[in-house]
């Protein structure tokens, strides 16, 4: 828990408060000292109090609902990992939504987590499922201190700011997989490349249903038009709001680029089946000579031309030999063979 008067973060003492300790003695710890920091801002005009949860006991979160008055609503929405990006505003309060994203350099896949914000008057709550923490919202805070004078609402921006540059960066990251996939994708079997186009596909994905659902605020931000949002924080959400618009064009021409890639992976697929097929028939006809005039041969009759020749047999090989070169060479010259 962190409090912050006139853009300077008060430490609070978190001595109530040991882990080691019986989960009540906790719980009742964790009372005491959100009860004394909110009394302490509340006598403190332009402070605030931000209570940060990282992945809490259904225990705790039902304590900070109880000392806050939260919507229980909203309450099980920040617990439940799989909402969906979103913005809840009502008179003096907000509930915000906003997904986390982190890139596994070693399996090359998009890890999701997310992180559930309430703001109201003179707090900010941080909720936060999952790991895949990109970066420190309190550092983005103390690198810009002199926010925190427009209240809770720069905790919002702190939070955005590392999310969506994080954004930015697995947006980089895919299309560093994307370049080199594109290099490769001809060079390869078309199974395999469409087997990786697809996973790319995939992860691309996952980003952008973190984004898709905030693309109408970010509009809104990046014209300063928020009614919500103070002189001094609007140029920072504008910000926010332009990255992650710029992430949102990325993602969609990585996704239509992915697509033209699958497309080409599967015609050449295609292509090579066809190949394939022109060079078993073109075989098969060549064979089908030798075959037909042996078959005609193997009949047994005693009145056929130049059976009982002395020449016979050498000179209906040659024909044979003959044909399937003259098969051969029409074929290859047409680019079956």
């Amino acid at each position: 828990m962190f409090r912050y008067h006139d853009g300077v973060e008060v430490p609070v003492d978190p001595a109530l408060i040991h882990m080691d300790t019986p989960p009540w003695e906790v719980e009742e710890g964790l009372r005491m000292v959100v009860t004394a920091t909110m009394a302490e801002a509340a006598d403190d005009p332009g402070s605030f109090v931000w209570l940060k949860l990282a992945n809490p006991s259904h225990r705790e979160i039902d304590l900070v609902q109880r000392l806050f008055s939260l919507p229980k609503l909203q309450v099980e929405d920040a617990m439940n990992g799989r909402q969906r990006a979103k913005l809840e505003a009502h008179e003096d309060r907000a509930f915000v939504v906003l997904k986390e994203l982190r890139y596994d350099d070693d399996a090359s896949a998009v890890e999701t987590g997310q992180v559930a914000v309430f703001l109201g008057p003179g707090y900010a709550i941080s909720v936060r499922t999952g790991d895949a923490a990109p970066g420190s919202a309190r550092q983005r805070l103390a690198e810009n201190s002199h926010l925190t004078k427009s209240g809770p609402l720069s905790v919002l921006y702190a939070i955005g700011d590392v999310l969506v540059d994080g954004y930015l960066d697995i947006v980089e990251h895919l299309a560093n997989d994307l370049e080199g996939l594109e290099d490769s994708v001809f060079s390869m079997k078309a199974s395999d490349s469409a087997g990786m186009i697809y996973n790319l596909k995939r992860e691309n994905l996952e980003v952008k249903r973190a984004i898709s659902p905030l693309i109408g605020e970010a509009r809104v931000l990046v014209r300063e038009r928020h009614p919500e949002i103070p002189a001094p924080l609007a140029p920072y959400f504008r910000d926010v709001g332009d990255h992650l618009l710029r992430a949102s064009d990325l993602v969609d021409s990585h996704d239509q680029l992915l697509m033209t890639m699958l497309m080409a992976a599967t015609s050449q697929q295609d292509l090579r089946q066809n190949q394939d097929m022109r060079k078993i028939s073109a075989w098969a006809a060549i064979i089908a000579v030798p075959t037909a005039i042996a078959g005609i041969y193997g009949m047994n009759f005693d009145n056929m031309p130049e059976l009982h020749w002395t020449f016979g047999y050498p000179t209906v090989l040659l024909i044979m030999l003959t044909i399937c070169f003259f098969l051969y060479r029409q074929f290859k010259k047409s680019g079956w063979l």
